[in-house]
């Protein structure tokens, strides 16, 4: 039965670590800079252990760093492991670039058809 299989941990690879939504808001909020755990919980709105939680996996991981001072833990961000993640995402660009330059021929076509018209409001047309 499916239900009875183990599930896989989260704390292989950043690949799974960020593959939980809660962790890539901790990993934006880090991208800003250094933050005390406590900066963290009051930022994301969340508890203190679900937060530790998520740090530790990013730990485990590599993806953020502590620094102790005093009775306070500072983490960061430590983007490297993101390179693997960039550079396998990287091979499908070529989808959704397709899709990007299809959005920007219609805009085009469609603010040609306006001008032609005269429909052109002062500042062009809306993203509508």
């Amino acid at each position: 039965m499916i239900w009875d299989m183990a599930r896989a941990p989260t704390t292989l690879d950043s690949f799974n670590a960020v593959a939980e939504p809660r962790r890539r808001q901790v990993l934006g909020l880090l991208s800003e800079g250094e933050l005390p755990v406590n900066e963290i919980v009051d930022s994301l709105g969340w508890n203190q252990p679900q937060v530790s939680k998520h740090l530790g996996v990013l730990l485990e991981v590599g993806l953020v760093k502590v620094r102790h001072a005093g009775r306070q833990r500072f983490y960061s961000l430590d983007a490297a492991p993101l390179k693997e993640i960039h550079d396998w995402t990287a091979t499908f660009e070529h989808f959704w670039q397709h899709q990007l330059d299809r959005i920007k021929e219609r805009a085009e076509s469609k603010q040609a058809l306006a001008r032609s018209r005269g429909n052109v409001p002062p500042g062009g047309l809306s993203a509508s």
